[in-house]
């Protein structure tokens, strides 16, 4: 009888063994595609839109996948319900993968967009949150946001060849003046060149695949006369670029509070008490301010640009929405940011504009801080995590014909249980939610509602025909629309002599 005891016990602690290994192994994950020994799924992951292969993937094996990589699972989640259970659960799922080129080598890993889960990223939050976290210190920048749109709307007037040139300064000059309290020139602005092409950079340097290194970290260890080691000297370069678009602006600050002369900005008021800062908190309030511009610049452009696109493509859109702004605010001055409460048409614009251009269409990668499940699939610590945030805002079980641009769909949305706001899925989920949100959700506003007021965007016509261009994106973790031909003019003389009027006061 005690023998039986015994073995029962045996026999138990076996298959608890057993159920343990289970539940950790590749039965528990998510189902995905079969990859090859060792590599895993290395050769299937696409090179370009990586977005488009990951939700094919995810017709065939639902809202939650999984691939590894050389043994490292990746979690590729389809659905937005699957991210609002990562959103509830984002103590375990907001740390960030290690990226030995764009993050260690090349120095984005000290700004917020890579930055590991932990104390400096808690303090660089609660910078974020104090100056622009949330609604009611956005409101004190209206002034600054609307200034900057009509300096815009000045540009473009002047040369509206040039719309992708002129949207960039639109957002530096935004966040360069409250940032380093930094007025942008017209022409060639050295802090803008500065700070875009360390932003070129930062998105070569992190496309998945690109670098060898980022699968091999020990490739780092390499010299760089050695064959296959040209990164090496590449990050060499992108990380001086990294390093003055971290120290420029802040030195121009500095010495503008040297001589009495600063406007207030995030630096200056960081730095009122600099005597009693360590070094660990300035350099913390360096990259605290370089990351508000890594981190607004390149979304804000890209969201503007596809709304000019779709002003393009889509003209009875562009026709209601300056029908409303004629009934609401006239023709005898600029919608301001005040006007939002009555513009109906022209916030579900902006709504729309985000959920038909994704500018980060899987996000930046989370890594998982502990084993955890979602979905009912067991994830592995330590797996990186992505969410198809494309696919999310396209699928035409919740968006009726998702490529098409319409506005309405965010109008009455009580009456639309399945769809979500798109700025819920579109900023990103857990505690890595975009700290910049609002200041996005202003800007974006302060441009559309200008923009429709004082211009018509049309076509481009070439021998008679009218040329529409088409919707394509590009590659990386930021994603714009790629380059298009309009044309951009006045809808009157009045529209025009309205920007002159709003620059004069």
């Amino acid at each position: 009888m005690g023998l039986i005891s015994v073995a029962t016990v045996l026999a138990g602690l076996v298959l608890v063994l057993i159920l343990k290994s289970w539940k950790a192994g590749s039965h528990y994950l998510p189902p995905g595609p079969e990859g090859l020994p060792v590599i895993g799924n290395v050769l299937d992951m696409p090179s370009k839109n990586e977005w488009l292969t990951f939700a094919e993937w995810g017709k065939r094996w639902g809202g939650i996948i999984s691939v590894k990589l050389l043994g490292r699972p990746m979690i590729i989640v389809n659905s937005a319900s699957i991210m609002e259970e990562l959103d509830k659960k984002g103590a375990i799922y907001s740390d960030r993968p290690i990226l030995e080129m764009g993050g260690e080598l090349v120095g984005y890993a000290q700004t917020l967009v890579l930055m590991r889960y932990g104390q400096r990223f808690r303090t660089y939050r609660k910078h974020f949150s104090q100056y622009i976290g949330s609604p009611k210190p956005i409101q004190q920048l209206y002034p600054l946001v609307e200034n900057e749109t009509t300096h815009f709307l000045r540009r473009t007037l002047a040369n509206p060849e040039d719309l992708l040139k002129h949207l960039r300064k639109l957002a530096g000059g935004i966040i360069l003046r409250l940032t380093y309290g930094y007025q942008v020139q017209d022409g060639e602005d050295p802090f803008i060149n500065l700070i875009e092409h360390a932003n070129d950079n930062f998105n070569a340097a992190t496309i998945p695949g690109a670098f060898p290194v980022d699968f091999f970290p020990s490739l780092k260890s390499l010299p760089e006369w050695f064959p296959g080691a040209g990164f090496l000297k590449t990050a060499k370069e992108w990380a001086v670029d990294t390093q003055k678009m971290v120290e420029v602006p802040y030195a121009y600050t500095k010495k503008q509070m040297a001589a009495g002369a600063a406007p207030p900005s995030f630096v200056s008021a960081a730095l009122e008490d600099e005597k009693l800062l360590t070094e660990d908190q300035i350099r913390d309030i360096k990259f605290a301010a370089s990351s508000m511009y890594g981190g607004g610049a390149d979304t804000t452009v890209s969201s503007e640009y596809a709304f000019y696109l779709a002003m393009v493509l889509f003209p009875e859109v562009q026709k209601k929405a300056q029908a409303e702004l004629d009934a609401v605010v006239g023709n005898g001055r600029l919608p301001s940011l005040n006007d939002q409460l009555h513009l109906p048409y022209i916030n579900a614009i902006v709504k729309e504009v985000l959920r038909w251009n994704s500018v980060a269409p899987t996000g930046v990668p989370h890594t998982a801080i502990e084993d955890g499940y979602i979905g009912g699939y067991f994830i592995p610590k330590n797996s990186i995590i992505l969410a198809n945030l494309w696919n999310m805002m396209h699928d035409p079980e919740v968006y009726p014909d998702p490529f098409v641009f319409d506005p309405e769909r965010h109008i009455n949305t009580a009456d639309k249980p399945a769809q979500r706001d798109p700025r819920k899925v579109c900023f990103g989920y857990g505690r890595r939610v975009c700290p910049g949100m609002y200041l996005a959700e202003a800007s974006l506003f302060s441009c559309v509602s200008q923009s429709l007021a004082v211009f018509n965007i049309e076509k481009k016509v070439v021998n008679g025909v009218p040329i529409a261009p088409v919707h394509e994106s590009t590659s990386g973790i930021i994603s714009y629309p790629k380059p298009f031909e309009c044309v951009i003019k006045p809808r009157s003389e009045k529209a025009a002599a309205l920007i002159a009027e709003a620059l004069s006061v």
